[in-house]
């Protein structure tokens, strides 16, 4: 850490002051943005998905559960994926006490990868999720939206990720969804974003944000992957890629030949 003056109360004061007056611009710009957001238009959803879950085939509909918005986290866990994405999981672990908050609040919350239920499964239960997580492995949910390329995209390295075109990406990609069914049972997509669009639901980071330290990553990736692992794999080693996927020690995989 650099050094920091250290000051008197009254000083410090002064500063914390005018700190302030720029946080409360940004808490009215950011509810600002929250109202143009909700403001967007919606796209109906004509075409019918059906996912794999460990009870059998549910439809799109099926995963609102009777409420009228669905949040659904596009996982990113490809099938016979080795290694798990650190950031996926860390915004899922987020997510697991708000479970009880949204689903009072007329909100479905889904993890969705394309992965085979049963590898997703395991992983799942393995880490001790209450989390709803299906399959798109039999649909083309994770194409439609963007958070999945097929392997000609990737090879020309032309895939449509965050709104841009762009050559930066594997063949399965993380984000949010958002999803309106309405009383004639009709679906809409809403909202989605991507990238850093997630740290709006880490409150870690918000807890990190106002330490001394802040996010400290100053790792080789500067993000997340320096330091977070899959919760059950803290203090064990292991190596974390660039993309975020975590290896246990003595993975064997290609990564490390």
């Amino acid at each position: 850490m650099s050094a920091h003056p250290v000051v008197s109360r009254e000083e410090w004061l002064e500063a914390r002051r005018v700190l302030l007056a720029k946080e409360k611009e940004w808490t009215r710009l950011k509810d600002q943005l929250r109202a143009e957001r909700m403001r967007l238009p919606w796209v109906k959803v004509e075409k019918e998905y059906v996912f794999d879950g460990p009870e059998g085939e549910v439809a799109l509909a099926d995963l609102f559960e009777g409420r009228s918005q669905l949040f659904i986290k596009h996982f990113m866990m490809g099938p016979g994926q080795a290694g798990q994405c650190v950031g996926c999981s860390f915004e899922v672990d987020h997510a697991e006490p708000m479970l009880v908050h949204l689903s009072n609040h007329d909100v479905s919350y889904v993890v969705v990868a394309r992965a085979p239920i049963e590898e997703i499964e395991a992983v799942r239960k393995r880490m001790g999720w209450r989390v709803r997580w299906v399959s798109s492995f039999r649909n083309t949910f994770n194409y439609d939206f963007n958070v999945s390329f097929m392997p000609e995209e990737i090879a020309k390295s032309r895939a449509f990720y965050n709104y841009r075109y762009t050559d930066r990406v594997l063949e399965d990609m993380s984000g949010n969804s958002v999803f309106y069914r309405s009383e004639a049972g009709e679906i809409f997509h809403t909202y989605s974003t991507f990238g850093r669009g997630a740290e709006e639901l880490l409150g870690a980071y918000n807890v990190l944000d106002l330490t001394p330290k802040g996010r400290n990553e100053p790792g080789p990736y500067r993000t997340l992957a320096d330091w977070v692992r899959p919760r059950d794999r803290y203090g064990e080693g292991g190596m974390v890629e660039a993309n975020g996927r975590y290896h246990a020690p003595g993975c064997a995989c290609a990564v490390h030949r």
